[in-house]
């Protein structure tokens, strides 16, 4: 996760370059012809930018979805912003279908979290729907990042609604495929596990259950900087969190992590736990279990509101990585952060 400036960009240069990417792939097309100039004009939502090299086109204007990857494009807050949108073979969907959301690291972009994730694998196993949407970027379309309220990089600096990017991304899946409801997931890794735990309190109404790695509810973007804590949800969340003891980018103990730029800070995880613990109405005291090596340590607090759990994976040697990936930070091979959380949300629907 960075906390770094970077260079400024032009918001025509954007719809420029997104014009030109439509004229010479015309399956592509946008879900609003009409772009309205974005606040201030300094950064874009999307320009030219990585498409996954199997995806097929994206019909979101005609609003017919098939199996596979999609690219697809949505505008909110007058900016034009971009997902995937991966839909199981038809043979294993479930109807309605289940969607998970998942949000990229600070720094990375959609594409990225595809392939650290492999939550699209998983879904043509077990019969859900993945969105992967892209956060903002001043320039470089690889470097993306969102408003998690403290946390960060342009999008936190532009205060961009990426709650209600969020939302409206929600309303408009709701409306081109069969989703249920009661079943609407959200999971995130670093600066997009931020943004998570936010999503969790804001949209406490359409979330069912969330599973942050690596990311904190709260902390300071600078040390001049008032500390933001998200706020209190209207409903009860479960909550699967995966955080290493190890991890220098968000502390476990929180603080400032020395592999991020500027001065910015990240609550603990005992306080990220302890706020989910408290509003869910769960025990305060877990039941802990210890993987054989003694390297996962996992924490569940149960007995919650409307059922609803807290569960935490602690790593003892990992660091910043998505466990069960190969990519990033010592991530750990033990245990599959992927297929954990996804059996996690299947035993918490919304009520």
């Amino acid at each position: 996760m960075q906390r770094g400036k970077r260079r400024r960009g032009f918001q025509a240069v954007a719809v420029v370059a997104l014009c030109l990417l439509a004229a010479m792939a015309s399956p592509v097309s946008v879900t609003s012809p009409t772009l309205q100039g974005n606040p201030g004009g300094k950064d874009t939502g999307d320009m030219l930018h990585p498409q996954e090299p199997d995806a097929s086109p994206p019909t979101n204007s005609s609003r017919r979805c098939h199996p596979g990857t999609s690219l697809r494009f949505l505008v909110h807050d007058g900016r034009l912003r971009s997902y995937y949108l991966h839909l199981p073979p038809p043979g294993i969907q479930s109807q309605p279908l289940p969607l998970v959301i998942a949000l990229h690291a600070g720094g990375s972009n959609a594409v990225d979290m595809m392939r650290t994730t492999n939550l699209s694998g998983l879904a043509d196993r077990a019969g859900f729907a993945v969105v992967y949407p892209n956060g903002i970027t001043r320039l470089n379309p690889w470097w993306r990042m969102w408003n998690g309220g403290y946390c960060c990089g342009v999008a936190y600096e532009k205060n961009v609604d990426d709650v209600g990017f969020i939302r409206s991304l929600v309303e408009e899946m709701s409306q081109q495929v069969a989703i249920d409801p009661q079943r609407i997931y959200v999971t995130g890794h670093s600066n997009g596990a931020i943004m998570a735990y936010r999503l969790a309190s804001q949209l406490s109404h359409l979330v069912a259950a969330v599973a942050p790695v690596a990311g904190a509810i709260g902390g300071t973007a600078s040390e001049d900087s008032p500390p933001y804590v998200i706020p209190p949800p209207r409903h009860p969340v479960s909550v699967i969190a995966f955080h290493g003891l190890l991890d220098e980018n968000v502390p476990y103990h929180g603080g400032h992590g020395n592999h991020t730029w500027g001065t910015g800070t990240d609550l603990s995880v005992n306080d990220s736990i302890s706020f989910w613990v408290q509003h869910n109405g769960c025990r305060p005291v877990p039941t802990t279990t210890v993987s054989e090596s003694g390297n996962i340590v996992v924490d569940t607090y149960s007995g919650g509101i409307n059922g609803t759990e807290v569960v935490l994976y602690t790593i003892v040697n990992g660091g910043h990585g998505w466990p069960g990936s190969s990519r990033g930070d010592r991530p750990t091979q033990e245990i599959s952060a992927t297929q954990l959380m996804w059996n996690f949300f299947t035993k918490h629907p919304r009520p």
